[in-house]
C-alpha cells in the first residue's frame, strides 16, 4: 500500500526566511488545516528565481506584508512580473514600539528586552488590527494561497499565525507549538544579509539581549493572549470587535481552509 506523505511544514526555498506552512494542524473537532493555502514568512527579499518558480507553481495569489514602510523600502522584494501576487501593506512606523525603544537604550540586558517583547506582544494585536483584518478579509474572499510576513517572520507574523489558527479552532497548545518553531527555522544569516545596518547595531549589544530580541519565547505569545483576554474577555470577543469576524464569517473561514481528516 502506497503511503501518502504530507507536505513539509518548512517550504523548500533556498532564500526563504522562516517560510512555513500552517497546513496539517488538527482542530478541536477533528478536522485539519489545508496544506499550501496559509503560509507564514519573514522578509522575502532573498527569494531566488527558483524560489519564485516554486511559489508560482503552488499558485501564490496574495501576500500580506506586515513590515513598516521603512522596512519595505530597505528590503524591497522583486516579484517576477508574470507571477507577482497581490500585495497588501500599510504605511506605519515602528519607532515608538516597545521593542525599538528598548533596543535604542545604551546597554539593554536580556530582562530588559524580554519585558519589551512582552509589552510589544500586548499591543501589536491592536496596533496592527487593520492589517490583521485585511488578512482575514482576503482569506474570506478566497484569495489563497496567501502568505503573510514581517521581517523575521516571528513576531508580527507569529501573532497573525496565532490569530488565524485560533480562528480555525486549532487548540492553543498547537498554536504555541507553531509559534515556537521559529526558534528552529529563523535564519540569522539571511537577516544579516538583508538588514546589514541592523545586524551591525546588534553586534554592539549584549549577546543575551540579542537572543531575547531575535528569539521566540512562550512568555511573549502568552502576553498576547493575556492582553486580548483582558480587552474582550476571550479570543472570540477580539475577533468580533477588532477583526469584524462574526459567527458566520468564522464558519466560512473554516469551510474554506479546513478539511475532514481521512
Amino acid at each position: 500500500m502506497t503511503q501518502i506523505c504530507e507536505p513539509c511544514r518548512l517550504l523548500p526555498l533556498t532564500g526563504g526566511q522562516n517560510f512555513r506552512d500552517l497546513g496539517g494542524y488538527c482542530t478541536a473537532d477533528g478536522r485539519k488545516v489545508r496544506w499550501r493555502q496559509l503560509l507564514r514568512s519573514g522578509s522575502m527579499q532573498s527569494l531566488t528565481e527558483q524560489d519564485h518558480a516554486y511559489l508560482r507553481a503552488i499558485g501564490l495569489r496574495t501576500v500580506v506584508d506586515f513590515r513598516s514602510k521603512t522596512e519595505r523600502l530597505h528590503e524591497p522584494v522583486s516579484w517576477p512580473p508574470e507571477s507577482a501576487p497581490r500585495i497588501l501593506a500599510d504605511d506605519y512606523s515602528m519607532i515608538e514600539n516597545p521593542i525599538t525603544i528598548a533596543f535604542r537604550a545604551p546597554d539593554p540586558g536580556a530582562d530588559d528586552m524580554a519585558r519589551a517583547m512582552m509589552a510589544a506582544y500586548s499591543t501589536l494585536p491592536f496596533d496592527l488590527a487593520g492589517q490583521y483584518r485585511a488578512m482575514f478579509k482576503a482569506l474570506l474572499a478566497g484569495e489563497a494561497p496567501l502568505a503573510f510576513n514581517c521581517t523575521a517572520g516571528k513576531d508580527r507574523t507569529g501573532i497573525a499565525a496565532a490569530l488565524l489558527l485560533c480562528a480555525l479552532d486549532v487548540p492553543r497548545a498547537a498554536v504555541i507549538e507553531d509559534y515556537l518553531l521559529s526558534q528552529q527555522h529563523f535564519r540569522m544569516e539571511i537577516y544579516e544579509a538583508n538588514a546589514p545596518q541592523a545586524a551591525a547595531r546588534m553586534r554592539q549589544k549584549r549577546p543575551e539581549a540579542v537572543r531575547a530580541l531575535m528569539g521566540v519565547d512562550r512568555r511573549y505569545i502568552e502576553a498576547m493572549f493575556t492582553a486580548i483576554e483582558s480587552d474582550t474577555g476571550n479570543i472570540h470577543g477580539y475577533f468580533e470587535r477588532h477583526m469584524e469576524l462574526d459567527i458566520g464569517s468564522i464558519g466560512l473561514l473554516r469551510s474554506l481552509y479546513l478539511e475532514d481528516e481521512n
